[in-house]
């Protein structure tokens, strides 16, 4: 079964095998037998696998900004899955959750499908089954991360503003022409231009609707 997906996905994986960039799934499970077969499974098909027993032993370990997702059992020695799952909601938002369990009932499903999971297997459950719920998850942590790397590059040119340009910025966004924009900061409309100017320049800003986009993302659009 794995080999089969090993195949179709052979040629994506291949040329990041070595790569930094390489897909990590995180396995948390206590169940040893369950903890060497995914790691098998796993890196069967290329992704780097990373095992754990339990929630503290997974939280206590420093991760790699590379596309990832986790194996995450209901079922763990110290926390409760659902429970690490809350903390790895907060502390690592662009991390999917794959759980699995032995057992398992509809109000639990909703709950870790509520709270963000991506899939909720139970035991037993096929190769592929799992598989492709990896590839779906990895595939929406590399969307995340790119948000986020979106996302800190704006805020770090948005930094680079004065405080006259942040002024002028926050109200040429909202629609103030710039003899307005002059007016409600007391300085003359030749100053808004020049301001203006600054603030395209340094948010890299192509077009006013480009800035005004940048300004929604960044939430000083209103």
């Amino acid at each position: 079964m794995a080999t089969e997906f090993s195949a179709l996905h052979s040629g994506a994986r291949g040329a990041t095998s070595t790569s930094q960039e390489t897909p990590i799934v995180f396995v948390v499970d206590d169940d040893i037998s369950v903890r060497e077969s995914l790691e098998l499974l796993i890196r069967s098909v290329g992704w780097v696998p990373q095992v754990f027993d339990s929630a503290q032993g997974f939280l206590s370990h420093a991760r790699a900004p590379v596309p990832n997702c986790m194996i995450l059992d209901v079922n763990l020695p110290d926390l409760s899955g659902l429970d690490l799952q809350e903390l790895v909601s907060v502390e690592h938002a662009d991390m999917p959750i794959i759980f699995v369990t032995g057992y398992g009932d509809v109000p639990m499903t909703v709950k870790a499908m509520k709270a963000g999971a991506v899939e909720f297997l139970t035991k037993p459950f096929s190769d592929e089954v799992l598989l492709a719920a990896i590839d779906a998850a990895l595939e929406q942590s590399k969307a995340m991360l790119v948000l986020e790397a979106e996302m800190r590059l704006l805020r770090d040119r948005q930094a680079s503003l004065s405080r006259r340009e942040r002024e002028v910025m926050a109200l040429i966004v909202v629609g103030r022409l710039n003899k307005q924009v002059g007016f409600e900061l007391g300085i003359s409309e030749i100053t808004v231009k020049a301001h203006r100017g600054q603030v395209m320049r340094k948010m890299q800003a192509r077009s006013l609707p480009d800035l005004l986009s940048m300004a929604t993302k960044l939430g000083i659009s209103h």
